[in-house]
């Protein structure tokens, strides 16, 4: 089950690092600058938007996103944090003949980009729009049921008749 969809598109940016000294292999960076819901963008499939020295920018349509249940705890970790936010998982590949990163998936659930970057996937973020945090507020409040907490069981170097046996055990295998 999920909730209704929206299809959003991402503005991808490369613009040159300040300090090329500090790192002489990439002479750039690759950075999400902007998401947008607009149906006229979502829908736009990829094209180039500006292409100089100093500033690259692709506009990428098409990435549909919807909040479904199992998400929830995702989207409960995203509203709790400072900035809830975007995420963005993206690749190099060649587009019309240049280098260029692409989105590949857009989320806003915590859970699944730390599983992103767990798999070794570059993602990044952008703030959501006050619009998107309350709907994923009302979300959250619908569908998340945080697990309930278990009672924890007493380490053995907190003592009890099992860790007393041991020691007598141990203490006759030794000669005692």
């Amino acid at each position: 089950m999920e909730t209704d969809s929206l299809t959003v598109a991402v503005v991808m940016q490369r613009e040159p690092i300040a300090n090329p000294i500090a790192n002489r292999w990439q002479p750039f960076q690759w950075k999400p600058i902007e998401i947008s819901a607009d149906d006229l963008l979502a829908d736009a499939g990829y094209r180039c938007l500006r292409h100089d020295a100093s500033d690259m920018r692709w506009l990428f349509g098409g990435f549909p996103i919807s909040l479904y249940p199992d998400e929830a705890e995702g989207y409960f970790l995203n509203i709790a944090s400072p900035t809830p936010c975007w995420f963005i998982m993206w690749r190099l590949e060649t587009c019309d003949g240049q280098e260029v990163a692409v989105p590949k998936q857009v989320t806003l659930s915590y859970n699944e980009a730390a599983r992103l970057m767990d798999g070794g996937e570059q993602v990044d973020t952008l703030p959501a729009s006050p619009a998107v945090i309350a709907h994923m507020k009302a979300f959250v409040q619908e569908h998340y049921r945080p697990e309930p907490k278990k009672k924890r069981r007493k380490p053995s170097f907190e003592g009890g008749a099992a860790v007393e046996e041991m020691a007598r055990a141990e203490g006759n295998s030794h000669g005692s």
